[in-house]
């Protein structure tokens, strides 16, 4: 009996704690920018107007704002997580043809957030079910591409359509990309161990599990990732704020903005090769949006580091040979390309 109340009790601890945390986390949320207004100008006692003041006032008032965001966001999505393991996604996908496959796969990989880490073994599961190739990659793609603190955050910071923006642009580099690929049939490029592996551990029985855990297991995936981002969050405000403090605007303007054509594949080129994620460059894209850098040019830049990173190419090299490597890029980076254009032309 007391083993029963005990447990009721627990359950009970679980739904309160998110429950009275979000008050406070609403009352911090709408009052930071009065928060940082007097820590600024009352306490501290800058100048307005002065370049260091900016940067700073964007420092302060961006850091918490995004952890207060990031938090809510990873809390959430990890209640989500908890309803789509490898397993349930490999079933998904399993038996989707092109095209069908290449947009189902996109769809779900905005909702199941796979890191690189798990490339090997979703592959390995993918392939092993009959998933074609192409939509794989479309998978692939979308997963990491269409990041759901991305989403969040650019919807927090930039509003709706921005969002929006950001999330049918990857949807469509992933399906296309993803179809390109497919219809290449590049099959014999993908290392041949893993045509004869049985992925024996992805075919595990679901596990059913309570709301209460799942409201765990987003406590869990706010403790595991939050305190691994958070350090990069903090750097990419600290470039952030140096770009809104003291870089004029027509200099951004003329480096990234719409009249300087070459932008968008230098800024794919300078992205590719970086490594960050989403909360860490998401407060660099306001600064350079905010200093006259165009629209699509940025978006360009930002998906290039989120979508496309040399650890994930690492971790598919033990999958695939350089050639089908090669193409995955070059493919979702012209498909990038064609994005910034685009929204250059049209906004």
């Amino acid at each position: 009996m007391n083993y029963l109340s005990n447990k009721l009790n627990e359950e009970k601890t679980k739904f309160l704690i998110p429950l009275l945390l979000l008050p406070v986390w609403l009352i911090l949320y709408l009052n930071l920018e009065n928060l940082t207004n007097f820590l600024i100008y009352e306490i501290v006692n800058l100048s307005k107007g002065a370049h260091l003041t900016d940067a700073v006032w964007f420092f302060v008032f961006e850091v918490p704002k995004v952890l207060l965001l990031l938090t809510l966001i990873v809390f959430g999505v990890g209640i989500i997580r908890s309803y789509f393991s490898p397993e349930r996604t490999r079933k998904m996908l399993g038996g989707k043809k092109l095209f069908a496959g290449n947009v189902s796969a996109s769809l779900l990989g905005i909702v199941t957030p796979f890191c690189s880490c798990s490339a090997i073994p979703l592959f390995l599961g993918f392939v092993e079910s009959g998933v074609p190739l192409g939509v794989t990659f479309s998978f692939l793609i979308a997963a990491p591409m269409i990041n759901e603190v991305a989403l969040v955050l650019l919807f927090g910071l930039f509003g709706w359509k921005t969002a929006l923006l950001y999330m049918t642009t990857g949807l469509l580099i992933a399906m296309i990309s993803g179809y390109i690929i497919g219809r290449l049939k590049l099959e014999r490029y993908v290392e041949p161990w893993v045509y004869e592996v049985k992925a024996g551990h992805l075919e595990m029985e679901e596990e059913q599990i309570s709301f209460s855990e799942r409201i765990t297991a987003g406590i869990d995936a706010v403790k595991e990732i939050v305190s691994k981002v958070w350090i990069y969050i903090v750097i990419g405000i600290a470039v952030g704020a140096g770009i809104h403090g003291y870089v004029p605007e027509n200099f951004m303007a003329s480096l990234m903005g719409k009249s300087a054509w070459w932008s968008v594949p230098i800024a794919v080129m300078l992205g590719v090769p970086m490594y960050s994620n989403a909360a860490g460059i998401i407060p660099i894209v306001q600064a350079l949006l905010e200093k006259g850098a165009s629209l699509g040019t940025v978006l360009a830049f930002m998906m290039s580091v989120i979508g496309l990173s040399f650890p994930e190419a690492i971790i598919l090299k033990k999958v695939l040979k350089l050639q089908l490597i090669f193409v995955f890029v070059g493919v979702v980076a012209v498909g990038i390309i064609v994005v910034g254009y685009v929204f250059n032309l049209i906004y």
